[in-house]
């Protein structure tokens, strides 16, 4: 098995959305012999693009995954989602991945949804082979594409295949190591021509520039190279291979992945300088522990991905980190202290499963089917060498809607429709706000929403209304108010209900909460009554005073009070801590407090002045920018009201380049406008109950 793991290779496709991934990905499994017609993504007819909202979309908006030989050698393939909606959890598939094949529109070059997925390849620590693809396109621009992957990357790019033409005039490559040029023959095959003389001196150079970066990664290269001008063509292919794993160096293929042009050069690319498993660094795992990518270790696996199918029911995605997997074993899922059985293993080739017999070793991408406790996240392992994996950080998301069901009464059908779809997309998060009693869907953006609750509806025929989410205002004391009765006086006949108390109450520093002293002194409210009061304030300061939102960082001191041998109680008081509550924030006045977002937003510099003006005309605070390789980061504070839908407004801005993160800053106090909106809207809702 050593032998085939040192060849074998396990990598994602990774790349911003409409680059072109799905396409390159059909190219390489037509020129693997796994397909024997290339789909299309306009016409929904991809291998690895099989689910509904996919094909009517036309893009994808999950993980696709294919194994296929080359070469007699086994490749693992994970296709990621390029748009920022659908490729929240591209950390977990990296950490799945040993290298990365990350795509270029030629058209585009690097845009901003590049440079972060970039950014998080490099966190994953894993080395990365570049395809420029689209050589063909209109407009198809090979210069500012490959100017784009040092400025904007910052990688060192090393050219391996220089494109013969561009645009319509793109017709084959030159091969940098051999200097040997090739035709394209329009069935993916490639036949051998001569170099043509118009590209002759700038081969010469581009093979000078190629050398010279090689050399470079290594200091006793450096020197013999500095010496006598020349390497030896195993000394370059060595040092290539090395600085490739070392993640100094990024090499470049170029092609067309929708006309099939350029998959065998790829492929022996991938082949020849991509790492294999056993080259993987160990394995980090909580405590400090530590497992390494070998068949001698005990079999752990990582559970990257959960996906349903229709037929097969719940199927796992594993990564096997260590040791080697055979069907029909037990393992330990070590988050939960559960066994699970295995049964049989499979390969995933876009919607298909196939079995496998053959036991699978570090690197393999294997498909469980009906394990019953195990989630994505989760590691699976032998009881007798327990292990649990470091998880990957997933961003967090970036917009709410709350769920509500078209018929009244569904409520619970809704959000238990919704949380079945938790297990695949470990990105949405679902919640109750307590408050509002609405029920929350979280993610990465509206398209990412809206089409979790279309695949809700579609499988469990639940229909579902997405609507805005309420903003969670907060109130607080304009001043003081001093010496406040709160006084409950009830007579029915037969036994009454009695409780007085006095209070002073005063504002506090912001993010202080809440606080209550008992200043009670000779008696004058006995001491099982007094937690009454405070439970009466506590209760109102929920609800609120002006708009019906929490009233938030006051202090209640109980100073004085009365109460009856027979009539008083803890209801009593604690209608008598509610009363003075109110009167006490009537006196002092209260001011409606609006939650501010930290906003930071990635776009390129043609587009920084809109975006900037778009956020002041949200009331935002720009705190700064900062650009490089002609993308600017601006960073701001905004309203949350005003950002609630930033997402679809960014892409149309940017023609769909802009990215952008948030987090809860502070509260600060909203202006009239605002307040006066807010609180005609609590009182219409409360009208209308």
């Amino acid at each position: 098995m050593s032998e085939a793991l040192k060849n074998q290779r396990t990598y994602a496709l990774v790349g911003s959305g409409g680059c072109g991934k799905t396409s390159v990905a059909e190219m390489l499994l037509m020129t693997a012999g796994v397909i024997n017609r290339m789909g299309k993504s306009e016409e929904g007819t991809t291998v690895l693009d099989y689910e509904p909202e996919e094909i009517k979309r036309r893009g994808s908006i999950q993980p696709g995954f294919a194994t296929y030989k080359w070469n007699k050698n086994t490749h693992f393939l994970i296709d990621t989602p390029g748009d920022g909606n659908f490729n929240g959890d591209l950390p977990y598939m990296l950490t799945a991945a040993d290298a990365v094949v990350f795509v270029i529109d030629a058209v585009d070059g690097v845009k901003p949804l590049s440079r972060k997925a970039w950014f998080d390849v490099k966190k994953a620590g894993i080395p990365a082979l570049i395809f420029i693809s689209k050589m063909d396109r209109d407009r198809a621009d090979f210069g500012m594409a490959m100017a784009s992957v040092r400025d904007v990357l910052g990688a060192k790019p090393v050219l391996l295949f220089m494109p013969i033409g561009e645009r319509e005039e793109f017709k084959g490559v030159v091969d940098m190591f051999t200097e040997q040029a090739y035709l394209f023959d329009g069935k993916g095959g490639l036949t051998k021509t001569d170099i043509p003389a118009d590209l002759a001196d700038d081969v010469t150079l581009q093979r000078q520039a190629m050398i010279e970066n090689i050399a470079e990664s290594d200091e006793v290269l450096m020197e013999k190279y500095l010496e006598s001008g020349e390497l030896a063509p195993d000394e370059i292919q060595a040092a290539l291979s090395q600085g490739v794993k070392s993640g100094e160096l990024v090499p470049v293929c170029v092609g067309s992945g929708l006309q099939n042009q350029g998959g065998s050069l790829l492929l022996d690319a991938i082949q020849a300088l991509l790492p294999s498993p056993l080259d993987h660094a160990p394995w980090k795992g909580e405590g400090g522990a530590e497992r390494a990518s070998s068949t001698s270790e005990p079999l752990s696996l990582f559970v990257f991905k959960t996906l349903a199918d229709p037929f097969a029911g719940q199927l796992t995605v594993v990564r096997v980190l260590s040791g080697t997997l055979s069907p029909d074993c037990t393992v330990q899922n070590t988050a939960r202290d559960e066994k699970e059985r295995i049964g049989g293993l499979l390969f995933t080739q876009g919607k298909e499963q196939i079995p496998t017999k053959e036991p699978q070793g570090p690197g393999a991408i294997v498909t469980l089917a009906k394990l019953k406790m195990t989630r994505t996240g989760d590691t699976l392992c032998e009881e007798r060498g327990k292990f649990a994996l470091k998880k990957p950080e997933l961003p967090n998301q970036l917009i709410t809607y709350a769920l509500a069901p078209k018929e009244k009464g569904d409520e619970d059908k809704v959000y238990a429709a919704v949380a079945k779809l938790l297990d695949e997309d470990v990105t949405l998060f679902l919640s109750r706000d307590e408050e509002t009693g609405d029920t929350l869907l979280s993610g990465m953006g509206q398209n990412h929403i809206e089409i979790a609750v279309e695949r809700a509806k579609r499988r469990y025929k639940v229909d579902i209304i997405l609507k805005t989410p309420k903003v969670p205002y907060r109130e607080t004391l304009k001043g003081q108010a001093r010496e406040i009765q709160g006084r409950h006086k009830k007579q029915t006949g037969g036994r009454g209900q009695f409780g007085d108390c006095w209070i002073h109450m005063e504002p506090l520093p912001r993010n202080s909460g809440y606080q209550f002293e008992d200043a009670i002194v000779g008696g004058s409210i006995p001491r099982q009554f007094i937690p009454a009061v405070d439970k009466g304030v506590q209760e109102s300061m929920v609800r609120g005073f002006l708009a019906g939102y929490p009233l938030i960082d006051f202090k209640v001191t109980l100073y004085y009070g009365s109460y009856h041998n027979v009539d008083s109680s803890e209801m009593a008081f604690k209608v008598a801590g509610s009363l003075a509550f109110k009167k006490a924030c009537e006196k002092a006045g209260v001011k409606l407090l609006e939650p501010i977002m930290t906003v930071t937003v990635s776009v390129p510099d043609q587009y920084m002045g809109d975006v900037i003006g778009d956020l002041s005309s949200r009331r935002g605070k720009v705190l700064g920018s900062d650009g490089a390789g002609g993308v600017t980061e601006i960073k701001a504070h905004v309203p949350m009201s005003e950002i609630l839908k930033y997402s679809p407004d960014l892409r149309s801005m940017t023609s769909g380049q802009g990215t952008f993160s948030m987090e809860f800053s502070h509260y600060e106090e909203a202006p009239p406008p605002v307040v006066e909106r807010v609180v005609a809207e609590h009182k219409k809702a409360v009208g209308e109950e």
